[in-house]
């Protein structure tokens, strides 16, 4: 299996701070139909998700986010099923503020 990486998350400087989030997503390359991911954390400048699907870094994508419409993202890196991408547009902050109330991970 081939695994990408263009960065680790120790080496990766942050241009803005993350939230742990829950999110069933979908996810598609342009032509492609949408398939689901799991967004893990989010900021206004990325996110990072799961999924089973392959994507090589470099791969301009659309992220739907329940109630918002397509968020055009390119994959930064790959680590097995675990992937980071940066928002082509930064979120503008009441849209993130927006997802993280709805999304934030709970924590027991």
């Amino acid at each position: 299996m081939n695994t990408w990486r263009t960065k680790s998350a120790n080496e990766e400087t942050r241009r803005a701070s993350r939230l742990d989030v829950r999110i069933k997503a979908g996810l598609r390359e342009h032509g492609t139909s949408k398939f689901e991911v799991r967004v893990i954390d989010l900021s206004i400048t990325g996110f990072r998700c799961e999924t089973s699907f392959t994507l090589k870094p470099g791969t301009r994508v659309w992220l739907t986010i329940p109630s918002l419409g397509g968020l055009e993202s390119v994959v930064e890196w790959r680590e097995s099923f675990v992937y980071g991408f940066s928002f082509v547009k930064a979120l503008h902050p009441a849209v993130f503020q927006h997802i993280a109330s709805q999304f934030m991970k709970s924590v027991c």
